[in-house]
């Protein structure tokens, strides 16, 4: 199973400036690293993912959907991610969101075609 995870660091997306909680750029980067999850999952950092309004976005995209998280804050939220990716890697079925992230789900219907090939 092929999934990616998409991280926006962008204008808003991690500006504490804005008022926003930085995103843990190196600390993701450091945990995909140290469990080896990018045969599986892969990671980007990306520029503006489109629903500024829930800043601090990203997406969970796998073969059968796209999870949009937003309004993410805490190290726990991503660590919770780290999670959702190292099980992802591990298992070919549907893997559940931990319920802090069920918490973080909407829905977007953005175009998302440039953002993951």
């Amino acid at each position: 199973m092929s999934a990616t995870v998409v991280v926006c660091d962008s204008c808003c997306c991690g500006n504490a400036k804005k008022g926003h909680n930085i995103v843990p750029i190196d600390f993701l980067n450091k945990s995909w690293e140290k469990y080896k999850l990018g045969n599986e999952v892969n990671l980007r950092i990306s520029t503006c993912l489109g629903p500024c309004n829930m800043h601090n976005v990203s997406l969970l995209k796998t073969e059968n959907e796209n999870i949009w998280l937003g309004n993410l804050g805490t190290e726990e939220h991503y660590e919770s991610i780290i999670e959702w990716a190292i099980q992802t890697s591990r298992n070919d079925q549907n893997v559940e969101l931990s319920p802090i992230l069920l918490s973080k789900v909407f829905d977007y219907d953005g175009d998302t075609d440039g953002i993951i090939s």
